[in-house]
């Protein structure tokens, strides 16, 4: 059975890989929380923002965010390409 604190650490790492990838798009982001992280995503030109969760689902792990967002979180490069049309498309 998987602890707390390995799911933490599981998260954490997803959450970072993306942030990792998301200046390259033109975004800022920072992790956030303590034993339960979530990425703080921002847009500097537009200032959209949304919050990136890392949840275990079936066999792996999603990323998910508003509006209605969700990629595997063993693809952080789609997701960050996801999470720019989001953060850039009109409203």
């Amino acid at each position: 059975m998987t602890g707390t604190g390995d799911y933490g650490r599981q998260r954490l790492a997803y959450l970072e890989a993306l942030a990792a990838r998301l200046p390259g798009h033109g975004l800022g982001a920072r992790v956030i929380g303590g034993d339960t992280p979530v990425l703080s995503v921002w847009h500097p030109e537009t200032g959209r923002q949304t919050i990136v969760f890392a949840i275990p689902a079936g066999e792996g792990w999603m990323f998910l965010w508003a509006p209605g967002g969700q990629e595997s979180a063993d693809d952080p490069g789609r997701a960050a390409e996801m999470i720019t049309a989001t953060l850039t498309r009109p409203l």
